[in-house]
Parts: C-alpha cells; structure tokens; sequence
C-alpha cells in the first residue's frame, strides 16, 4: 500500500497527529485491561451488578501556584500550569515526577483488590494470542517476506526466502534478540534496497517515534548506525541501492521539516539537503511510485498539498514541483509504468482520481480516470500492471473496487458482514493479477485473503487463530442510527453475545474518537471477548470529525463545528438507554488521544450519563496547548482546531468545549485517565491538570484516578506480552 499524505488517506503522515492509540490489536489489549479493572472496582462483574465500595484513601495533595493567562482581552487563572515543568525542564520539574508517582501509588492501592482478576484476565487474554505465528508471505523483487514470532518470545523475526516458500530462510532482523536490555523497542521503516542486498530501518528506544538510521547488510550480517537521528520512519532507496532519502524532525517541536539525501557508508556530515518545509502547519513524508519510477517528496495539512517528483534513477537530480499548492486542495501521487495518478478534492469533496502524463504534470493537464461520485468516499489508490483499485467508503462501509486501467468496467469485490473492514494488505508484487487485502468484523476474525482479479475468486489464505477457543455464531452484530438534534442519523456498531437482554440493565461500553478525518475500524479485537463473555455490549459511535459517512461527515466534526463531534457522543449514549442496550448506572465510555478530548467533553456535558469514564492519553487541555508552538504537532494542526493565538473567534470557541476550561461544581462520573511522562503526542501534563482539577470541583463521591506510564510514551510498552503485564500492573501501579 502506497501511503498517501492527505488525511483522507489515513497515511503515517497523519497518523502522527493525535489519533487514538487503540485502533491496533496491542492497544485494544491495553485498554480492555484498564476498563475491566476499573469497572471491576465499579461494578462486580456478575449478573446482580452489585455496587462495590472503594477503599477509603485520600488522593494525592497538589499544590497551587498562580498564573494567569491573558489574550484576546480574556485572563484566566490556571492553578496548575506548573505541572508543565517537566516538559519544559523548569524549576518544578522534580515535584512534578514526585507527583505522577504519588498518583501511581493512589492507584495501586486503589485496586489492589483486583489483582486476582487482573492475572486472570491476563491469563485469558494471552490465551489467545498464538504465540508461535507467521504472517502470510507477499512477494516482492525475487523474494518472498514475512515476519514470525516464536513461543514466549515478546516481539518478533523479520524474514525471506529467496523464489520459493521452500528456499531456505534468512532472518533480516531477529528484534526479539535486539530488543533485549531495552525497556522500550521498536523498529519501522525497514526497506529492502532494489538490489536486495541492503535494508534500512529505523530503532526507537524510547517511545517518542523518533528513529535513529540503521543499515544491515544482508550479505554479511553486519548491522551500523548511520549517525542519523531524530528521523520519521519512512525511508526511501533510489535505484542504485546505495542512495537513501529520509526525513529529518525538529528534535524541539518533533515537526517533519527537512528531506536528505543520504549515501550509504558516507559521513553524514555529506547528506544533501533536498527539501526543506517552512510551512509549520505542514506535515511531510517521501514514498515511492508503485512502478518504483518515481521518489516523491509530499507535504500536506489538513487544507491543502504540494508534492515533488524525482526519477529513482536520478537521485542527484533536484525535485520537481509536481503542482504548487492550491488553496482547500489536498492531492496525492501515485504512478505506473504509463502515466502518474492523482487523487484529489479538488472540485469533489469526496475526491476522485484523475491521470496526467510524465512531462506534464500541472492541474491544467489533469484528466479524470474515476469521476467524482457524490455517494462515494475515495479513500486510497493501489496501482497493479493491469488495473487500479480503488479503495473506498459508500454509507460508512469499506468496498474495495477494481477498474481496468481504461478507466472501463468497474466491479466490487464482495463482502459478506452488515459491519466490516475491509483494507489493502500488501500487495508488493507490481505485476500481480490477484488483489490480497485484509478483512474482518466485529465477531469475524483478521483473515486474510487473495482475490483473482480475472475470475472473482476469492481464497482464504489465512485466519486468525485464537488457540483457547472462539465460535464466531455465539456472537452477533448490528448497527443502528441514533439522530442528532438537527436531524443527522449517527451509525453506530455494536457487538454482543447472543442472549444480550435490551431490558436497560447490562453493562456497555461506548467507543469514540472523531477527529482528523479518521474513520474508527469496525474490525476484531480477541480481547473484546473478555468483555462480551461477561454480559458486555461494546458500540462504537461513528461520530463526525470522522469520515465513515463521507468527507462533509469530517468538515462538519472540525474547526468551528467541534462541538458536533461531542453532542453526536452525547446523542449516542441517550440513545442507547432509551433503547434499554443498557442505563446511566451501566454505560461507560472510552476514547485516546483527541478521543481522550471526547471523554473530557462526554464528562462536562453529559456526566449524568455514565457510570464511567477511561480517558486513554487524553487530549483536554486544548486552548493552552494549541497556544504553545513549542509542544509538539501543535503548529501542524491549527486547520483541525483553529489558532486561538491569531484568532478571538477560535480562542473563544475552542474555550467554550475544552475539557479543563469547562470543569464545573457538578457530580462527575468516576473517572480514570492514562498517559505516558515521555508521550510525544499528547503531554503527561494535560491529563495531569485535568484530574487535579477534576478532584478539587466534582461535588459527589465518585473517584478520579490517574495512571502514568514512567517509562514510554503516547502508545506504551512495545513487547507483545508486555502490554498486557505492563497495563495489568498499571492498574496495581507497579
């Protein structure tokens, strides 16, 4: 899969902002931890539901220090700015720690007599993982890859064959083995050179998704640093296999700036800087064309797109602007042998694709391939020899749909679930004639299949296995509409185990996010079982900011129409009670990151509604944080929430929803936030605020807890096994 770099592709360009961290298997796993065990401290989870009382423990006391915030004419006083310190190595920053770690202790002793269920749960949800597991093999330039993990071991090989399956295997890099002696290890971006022989990749030890440049050479084995740090993880060869390219962040704000060209075994002291974006709000990332003709520079935001061109052949050649810029214009770029791609807005809120030629390749020229469709949401382009395929969303379902390259004879690989995903998986191989791509439901498993692109079949190549047993017909799955004040049908997803009674007395969980764009996947998750098994129904609301319902379903969640995101939230949860899923003393609620917002404003707005609220590296300090450019991602996003420095209208409206503005004398639903001291994405210090504040306004007797992570950061441990220990033990604060 090509990554484009507007947001409506879902790229890793704009997967770095704060979207939510429990989109992946091991992240649903951290968080279903989280809210069984806090539940459990709710609720016992058996059929009466009984209340269960908590220890009768003082929460940590905290200082205040005056500041006072002063713009637009408007001051606010701020008791617990300080807690900044860490952050911006001030004088408080040792108190700050001291506190985080009183916090910890809180809870540990909040939940200590969960920890039977927390080893139980453990125990289950390890269960099932297989550990001894392959990946289905994609073929690509000579070779057959895959990665595989082995029994007890935390992470995982990365592998090839050469030809054939039954060739001997080569294990590129064993990360279970250069894992060990680090608390924190993650390896992305490995990219094998066109001759084979070379592979990049970049280590991250610390959690904050900045990557030191490594190179092994396949031929010896023998694995050195190139010196280069603080890099996003995308790297891209040239044709001669030893001319690399790479983006550079700014080690302060962490913003992709600067695209080098880097040779291999040269001093990097001569990499060549081939593109340097001084647009802030831009995020930028290189790729290349599926032919592997072309290297692409693109830099985008949430508004508008500018891509550079470069043969790969050429890599001392200066890029080339494919278009310059156009205002509320996001394209991307892909290419096959014959012509470059384009997938655009302009002109179509709902994107289409156009094609142009090599040596003329301004909007002038642009012709369409796949008109604009009003019902239909282009999400993303694959390119094979023979056809293109076009992966999109028509009312909030994923399709997958395939066209000659004539732009000729349009047809839809079938599905089979009322609420599905469906994606690209990898398809590597140019000159494929079968499409591979992923596909799963709420009670179907992660399989994978082949589809012949000649005669429709479709093969199963693999599905998930779940080793302690799982039988997909106990299970069902809906999705109904609730309606918004102003009349907008809200989808929401929900799962449960047959005999889930609508009486208004089981327990339910609510899943959220909304925002940038990004539409929650309606896929799997083992873990999830744990839930359903004990009389759980889990819905997931497709609220806007997202995209499932289409591109206006985004523009109408953002900037200066926020607040739909949260009411949408609100609407969802009404209308789960009033159709007895569950009731006020059952309903709990979860959401990460700039879900984590959602969770702040589902608290002030609808606090009667929830018994419980998990807010996961929660984004709630919104008006200071996007008036500070030092904090990371904050200049990249003022097109998603507005700049309250330059602008009284967005100060005032993103003031009237931020969580930790809006904190009222008012009862509370119990609350537990999460977040890591070294979080890039979203600083320890806001959920830090917010519970502080929390406690000192909510008039009932509900508790407010907060866990910090002390070692990682926005997405937690990395070892497969060890989220699971490290988020159990959390709840016992280690």
């Amino acid at each position: 899969m090509k990554p484009g770099l507007t947001n409506i592709h879902i790229s890793a360009v704009s997967f770095i902002a704060k979207l939510p961290q429990i989109i992946n298997t091991k992240k649903q796993a951290c968080f279903i931890l989280i809210i069984f065990i806090a539940i459990s401290c709710l609720q016992k989870l058996n059929a009466q539901m009984e209340q269960v009382k908590w220890p009768d423990l003082q929460p940590p006391t905290i200082v205040k220090k005056t500041h006072v915030r002063d713009i637009h004419g408007d001051k606010v006083s701020d008791d617990y700015y300080w807690m900044i310190d860490f952050f911006k190595k001030g004088p408080d920053s040792n108190e700050v720690v001291k506190h985080l770690e009183a916090e910890n202790n809180y809870l540990k002793e909040m939940m200590a007599d969960t920890k039977t269920l927390q080893e139980d749960l453990y125990k289950e949800m390890r269960g099932r993982i297989k550990e001894k597991d392959e990946n289905v093999p994609y073929f690509r330039n000579g070779y057959f890859y895959y990665t595989r993990s082995e029994e007890g071991q935390q992470y995982y090989k990365l592998c090839r064959k050469k030809g054939s399956l039954n060739a001997p295997e080569e294990i590129m890099l064993d990360i279970d083995a250069m894992a060990e002696g680090h608390p924190y290890y993650n390896v992305s971006g490995a990219t094998v050179s066109p001759d084979n022989n070379l592979l990049v990749f970049g280590e991250d030890t610390v959690s904050r998704r900045q990557y030191n440049v490594m190179i092994k050479d396949l031929r010896t084995g023998n694995i050195t640093s190139q010196g280069i740090s603080n890099t996003s993880a995308g790297y891209v060869w040239a044709a001669d296999s030893k001319t690399f390219f790479y983006t550079s962040n700014n080690p302060t704000t962490l913003l992709s700036e600067k695209v080098w060209r880097h040779v291999v075994e040269s001093s990097v002291e001569n990499d060549v800087m081939v593109y340097h974006e001084k647009d802030q709000s831009n995020y930028i990332g290189i790729s290349k064309t599926k032919a592997e003709n072309y290297i692409l520079i693109e830099s985008a935001n949430f508004t508008n797109a500018e891509v550079r061109y470069l043969p790969a052949d050429q890599p001392t050649k200066e890029f080339a602007v494919f278009q310059p810029r156009m205002e509320k214009v996001l394209y991307s770029v892909d290419a096959d042998t014959e012509r470059f791609y384009i997938t655009h807005n302009k002109e179509a809120l709902n994107f289409k694709i156009s094609v142009t030629p090599f040596n003329e390749t301004k909007v002038e020229h642009w012709k369409d391939f796949m008109p604009h469709r009003k019902e239909v949401l282009v999400e993303n382009l694959l390119l094979l020899k023979d056809v293109a395929i076009i992966k999109g969303r028509k009312n909030g379902l994923d399709q997958l749909e395939y066209v000659n390259k004539d732009g000729k004879n349009n047809r839809l690989v079938p599905f089979e679930d009322a609420v599905y995903m469906a994606s690209f998986s990898t398809n590597a191989d140019y000159n494929a004639t079968k499409l591979r791509y992923s596909y799963s439901s709420p009670i179907t498993p992660s399989s994978v299949f082949d589809y012949d692109l000649t005669t429709g079949k479709t093969t199963l190549l693999k599905q998930r296995e779940i080793p302690s047993g799982y039988n997909k017909n106990d299970y069902d799955v809906e999705r109904v509409f609730a309606t918004a004040s102003d009349g907008t049908k809200i989808p929401i997803s929900i799962a449960y185990k047959k005999g889930f009674k609508k009486d208004g007395n089981q327990p339910f969980l609510l899943i959220g996010y909304g925002s940038y764009g990004f539409s929650y996947p309606t896929y799997f998750n083992s873990n999830l079982i744990s839930l359903m098994d004990r009389g759980f129904a889990y819905g997931i609301a497709h609220i806007r900011g997202g995209q499932e319902m289409g591109r206006q379903w985004y523009e109408d969640g953002k900037m200066m129409k926020k607040k739909n995101t949260f009411t949408d939230f609100i609407t969802c949860a009404g209308y789960l009670i009033k159709e007895k899923y569950t009731s006020p003393k059952h309903l709990y609620a979860n959401g990460g990151s700039a879900g984590g917002l959602l969770m702040g404003t589902a608290a002030n707005m609808g606090n009667t509604l929830f018994n419980g609220i998990i807010a996961d590296v929660p984004f709630v300090d919104v008006v200071n944080t996007m008036l500070d450019p030092t904090i990371p991602l904050t200049t990249n996003e003022y097109d998603q929430w507005g700049n309250p420095e330059t602008s009284k209208e967005a100060y005032l409206y993103m003031k009237s929803y931020s969580p930790y503005e809006n904190i009222e004398k008012k009862a509370y639903p119990n609350i537990l936030a999460t977040t890591g001291l070294h979080d890039s994405q979203v600083q320890y210090f806001e959920p830090e605020k917010w519970v502080a504040k929390l406690r000192e306004y909510k008039t009932n007797t509900n508790v407010v807890m907060l866990q910090t992570n002390m070692e990682f950061g926005h997405g937690g441990a990395s070892g497969r096994f060890d989220y699971l220990k490290k988020m159990r033990c959390a709840m016992r604060f280690y």
